[in-house]
C-alpha cells in the first residue's frame, strides 16, 4: 500500500486550498462501499480483510488523499507506532550499522525509529527515556551507560517494552542482546602473540564503559594464557573514544624508547586504530612491521584504511535487527519470554597485523550457546 508517499502529496495540495475539507475515513468507507470498521481493518489488520475489498479501500484512500489521524489512533491503541533507541554517539560507525538494524527490522513492520544520543551521559539517558515513555513509544531499546537495567525500571513502570543493547543481562527480567567483548579481547590479543610479539600493549583504557573493560580483560587473560604476567601489560589510556583518540595514543607509545616499546597493539575500537595507525605512518613508523595494530568492531574504513586494519568484528546489523526482533515480540505476544541473546566475535585479519586476509572465528575457550541463541559484547 503506497498510502504514506500519496498522503504527503495530498497535504500540500489541500494546504494550497484551505477551504477544501481534508477526508475522513467515513469518507473512505463512502467512497469504498464498505464499513468504517472495514477500513480500519485495511490499516490495523490487512491480512484479515478481502483482497478485493483491500483493493477498494487502497484506491478511495489514494483519490481522497486521505491522512490517518495518528494521535487519535495512539490514543485509542494506548501505544505509538514509534520505537526510540538511545545510543551513546550515533556518529560511531557501530551504531549506525546496529540503528540501521533497528530501523530494517521495524520499518517492516510499520514502526518509526527514533534515534537519540547519551553522549555517556547518565543524566541526558534518562532524561531521553523519560520523554520516550511520556510519548507511548510502543517499545525502547538502549545502549545503557552505566549498569545493564538503567532504563528498565522506568520503562517498565510505564509498561513499555524494553531491550538492552550491547549489555547482557542474566536476570531474565528484559531481553538483553550483546557480543562477548571478553572473547573479542582475548582473539585480538591471542593474535598478536600468536605472530610472535611479546611485547604487547592494549590502547583506549581509562574509560567508565563496560565494553572497554571487558575487551581490556580478554586482552590480559589471552596474556596469562601464553604464560606473561598479565600485570605488565602496558595500558594507553585516551581521552576519547575516537580517532583522536588514536591519535593521542600514538603521541603516548612514540614517547616510549623504542627498546621498550610495545611491538604490537590491540585497540578498543576502531576508530582508535585508525587514529593510531595515521599518525604512526604520518610520523614515519612503519605499520606492521614496527608496531602491529588490532581494532575493534570492523567498521566499514577499517578495510579502507591505508594499512588495511585487522580487526574483531561484530555482526552489528545483525545486533540491531535481533533486538528489534525481541521487542516488536514483547510489544505484540502476551506469551513472550525475555531473551538474553550472546554473539560471538571473529578476527578478521589483515595487513596492519602483518597476517595478509585470512578470517578467524572466535572458537578458543568460548562456550557453546544456547539453543536458539546467537553466539557472543561493545565499546
Amino acid at each position: 500500500m503506497v498510502n504514506g508517499q500519496l498522503s504527503s502529496v495530498r497535504v500540500g495540495a489541500q494546504r494550497e486550498r484551505p477551504g477544501i475539507r481534508a477526508a475522513g475515513i467515513r469518507d473512505v468507507a463512502r467512497r469504498a462501499g464498505v464499513s468504517v470498521a472495514t477500513v480500519s481493518n485495511v490499516f490495523n489488520r490487512p491480512e484479515i480483510v478481502a483482497p478485493d475489498t483491500r483493493r477498494r479501500v487502497e484506491e478511495a484512500v489514494e483519490e481522497l488523499g486521505y491522512v490517518r489521524n495518528e494521535s487519535a489512533r495512539q490514543l485509542r491503541a494506548g501505544h505509538s507506532r514509534t520505537i526510540g533507541l538511545v545510543v551513546p554517539d550515533s556518529s560511531n560507525p557501530f551504531f549506525t550499522d546496529v540503528a540501521r538494524g533497528v530501523e530494517d527490522t521495524i520499518s517492516a513492520a510499520g514502526a518509526l525509529l527514533i534515534v537519540c544520543n547519551s553522549d555517556n551521559d547518565p543524566q541526558k539517558e534518562r532524561r531521553y527515556i523519560t520523554l520516550l515513555a511520556e510519548q507511548q513509544v510502543q517499545g525502547a531499546l538502549t545502549v545503557p551507560v552505566r549498569g545493564a537495567r538503567s532504563a528498565a525500571p522506568l520503562l517498565r513502570e510505564r509498561h513499555v517494552p524494553v531491550v538492552i543493547l550491547d549489555k547482557t543481562d542474566r536476570s531474565g527480567g528484559v531481553c538483553s542482546v550483546a557480543v562477548n567483548d571478553v572473547a573479542g579481547g582475548r582473539l585480538a590479543m591471542s593474535h598478536l602473540l600468536d605472530r610472535g610479539h611479546r611485547r604487547v600493549g592494549f590502547v583506549g583504557t581509562g574509560h567508565d564503559v563496560h565494553q572497554a573493560a571487558d575487551r581490556e580483560a580478554g586482552a590480559r587473560w589471552a596474556v596469562e594464557e601464553a604464560g606473561h604476567d598479565p600485570d605488565k601489560l602496558l595500558t594507553v589510556p585516551t581521552s576519547q573514544l575516537t580517532v583522536a583518540g588514536g591519535t593521542q595514543a600514538a603521541a603516548e607509545l612514540l614517547a616510549i624508547p623504542a627498546r621498550k616499546r610495545p611491538t604490537a597493539v590491540a585497540c578498543v575500537n576502531d576508530l582508535i586504530a585508525i587514529g593510531l595507525l595515521h599518525e604512526l605512518l604520518r610520523r614515519g613508523v612503519r605499520v606492521p612491521d614496527d608496531i602491529a595494530i588490532v581494532g575493534y568492531d570492523d567498521i566499514g574504513f577499517a578495510q579502507a584504511a591505508t594499512v588495511p586494519l585487522t580487526s574483531v568484528r561484530q555482526p552489528r546489523h545483525q545486533l540491531g535487527a535481533r533486538a528489534a526482533q525481541l521487542l516488536l515480540d514483547e510489544a505484540t505476544d502476551d506469551h513472550h519470554r525475555h531473551e538474553s541473546v550472546v554473539f560471538e566475535p571473529e578476527l578478521i585479519a589483515r595487513e596492519s597485523s602483518g597476517a595478509g586476509t585470512v578470517a578467524t572465528a572466535a572458537t578458543n575457550g568460548s562456550k557453546t550457546p544456547a539453543r536458539g541463541r546467537s553466539a557472543g559484547t561493545r565499546a
